[in-house]
């Protein structure tokens, strides 16, 4: 508020008011001279000097009060603006992953500067991320131009304490991601004016808008000590093989928490703005793939639940198999005929096809469905994408599915459902959510607790002596299964030999009780380079060396030998096979 704004027409009462107090104050050094009492003109002139100056001081004071409280009530002046109040994101442990922090914006008011030259230098040396367009832009404005948004308080204080005129900050509230690219597609982000655009940031919107409201944190499911190795051992990979993308997740089996998820590429969603859709696309989530013989799994776990199969029935793999229009063949051909855990240890196309037939096309489509393979994962975030299903389960859609191929899931989707066979057989939902100590949720059961002792027993094999090998991690009883799955070729109108996607899915601690803690990795390279592209050379190593050093930080304990009297998964089957029920899918 200026002596301008107080001017006769804005303000007529005062200003009357005003000129009749200045006509009694002359009018009362006419009588002081007109009376010859000079004492009394000196003391009135005293008295009208201090009321003048009283009246200033009163102006001046309610201008400031009037420019602090009113004048920019509503442009942001006098509280920072610009994120509504989002709670803290934090880890499992309570570690901080986002959180909003007061930055300030920079404008420049023209009428207020000195020397366009000296402000255009000095303004460029503080801030190296300004542009001289940018500068030139504000000097050459009539009025108040927005320069920069978004610095930090050391920023602001070395632009402060260049003392220029015409410099004007206004605070802002910013998310902030302190680690940066870490769990970058988990942890989600948020634009400029506070919208929530992915992840966690999304998916759980309406409780961190709560939990701000109340002061209070949210907890994610993930560990930063699991997510930074499990990210660090994938962008290894990635570095060595040269994949269009890569795929990392590890959750608990019993409770599904996602305990880390990472997609590669990544990007910082601190300056989102800058990554390209390729960067920001959650691998994990959203995209799709045939996951080869990972399938297999499901396969072989159908075909003992509804005993079509016991672990040594056999399977003749010695010729091709002519099913439907396709010959079926071996990846790793053996010719021989084969007991079902040499069918999984091999990895044998034509062995699954055959188990496939036998259990019967209605049969393994009741089961895939309860698997959840034929609908988006259920978990919090959108980008869950839908699977590419057949449209009939004929018996060639069948012999494909069987091993990985005519069927596209995206990777949540697959780890859920291996989820629902090691957890002693229940469909548990994958959850980014910390979820309280002790929790074991209780899912609709797909298969019996046989089955689900009976996997881990076959899972554990494979990787002691099948394809599987590279995955082992010393004392850590890594079970798991290889995946090749290989990409259609639009332009060929067939399936690639070239282009492939390359995959483990591993578990661990692989012996003991069907109820102790138990985790599972999954780790995918999608198109990788070089002259053997197969899951078990360019997956498996790195998912055992990410188990190797996520191990402590879930308290799993290295065994080197089985402790005297310890019970065997062979053990525990014999004490269930006889008296376990089928599933009843």
């Amino acid at each position: 508020m200026s002596i301008a704004d107080l001017a006769p027409h804005r303000y007529p009462l005062l200003w009357r008011w005003i000129i009749e107090r200045v006509w009694r104050v002359e009018h009362a050094f006419e009588r002081a001279h007109a009376d010859g009492r000079a004492e009394n003109d000196t003391r009135i002139r005293i008295f009208a000097v201090l009321a003048l100056f009283a009246f200033g001081f009163v102006i001046m004071s309610a201008g400031a009060v009037w420019s602090a409280t009113v004048a920019h009530a509503g442009r942001g002046g006098g509280t920072a603006v610009g994120v509504p109040e989002r709670a803290d994101l934090v880890d499992r442990e309570g570690r901080l992953l986002a959180v909003n922090l007061i930055h300030y914006s920079l404008s420049l008011d023209i009428k207020d500067v000195w020397s366009r030259r000296e402000t255009r230098k000095a303004l460029l040396a503080a801030l190296p991320q300004l542009t001289p367009s940018q500068i030139d832009r504000a000097l050459g404005a009539k009025k108040r131009a927005f320069l920069i948004g978004g610095l930090t308080p050391a920023e602001k204080a070395r632009v402060h304490d260049l003392g220029l005129p015409g410099i004007i900050f206004e605070p802002e509230e910013r998310r902030v991601y302190p680690l940066g690219p870490l769990a970058a597609h988990l942890i989600g982000y948020t634009e400029k004016g506070g919208a929530s655009l992915a992840g966690a940031e999304r998916a759980l919107q309406d409780d961190i808008l709560k939990a701000g409201a109340a002061g209070k944190p949210v907890a994610l499911s993930i560990d930063v000590r699991v997510q930074a190795a499990l990210e660090e051992e994938m962008a290894a990979a990635a570095e060595e093989y040269h994949p269009n993308g890569a795929v990392g997740i590890i959750t608990n089996i019993h409770t599904g928490e996602i305990i880390a998820m990472a997609s590669w590429p990544d990007f910082d969603p601190n300056a989102q703005q800058r990554a390209t859709p390729d960067q920001k696309l959650n691998r994990a989530a959203a995209s799709v793939f045939e996951m080869g013989s990972t399938f297999k799994a499901f396969t072989v776990a159908i075909g003992l639940d509804t005993r079509v199969a016991t672990i040594d029935s056999t399977y003749d793999a010695r010729q091709p198999l002519k099913m439907g229009y396709r010959t079926i063949h071996d990846y790793h051909g053996t010719n021989r005929i084969l007991t079902l855990r040499e069918v999984f240890n091999h990895s044998s196309n034509i062995g699954t096809a055959l188990l496939a037939h036998a259990i019967g096309n209605a049969q393994l489509a009741r089961y895939f469905e309860a698997f959840g393979l034929t609908r988006r994962a259920k978990v919090e975030l959108i980008e869950s994408a839908r699977p590419l299903t057949p449209k009939k389960w004929d018996d060639d859609d069948i012999a494909s599915v069987s091993f990985g191929h005519g069927i596209n899931v995206s990777p949540l989707t697959l780890v859920q459902a291996m989820g629902a066979i090691l957890n002693g057989g229940q469909m548990i939902p994958l959850t980014i959510r910390k979820m309280p100590d002790g929790y074991r949720p209780q899912g609709k059961r797909v298969v019996s607790e046989t089955t689900a002792l009976s996997m881990l027993q076959i899972m554990r094999d494979n990787v002691v002596a099948g394809t599987g090998r590279k995955a082992d991690a010393p004392g850590l009883r890594v079970g798991g299964k290889t995946g090749t799955g290989e990409k259609w070729d639009p332009e060929t109108r067939r399936y690639s030999d070239y282009k492939q996607v390359g995959s483990f899915a591993a578990v661990f601690p692989a012996d003991g009780p069907i109820e102790a803690d138990r985790y599972f990795v999954l780790i995918l390279m999608d198109e990788p380079k070089g002259g053997i592209r197969t899951g078990g050379w360019v997956a498996a190593p790195a998912v055992g060396r990410t188990i190797d050093r996520i191990a402590p930080f879930l308290g799993v304990p290295r065994q080197m030998t089985p402790p005297p009297g310890a019970p065997t998964l062979i053990a525990a089957r014999a004490t269930l096979v006889a008296a376990a029920p089928k599933s009843g899918l």
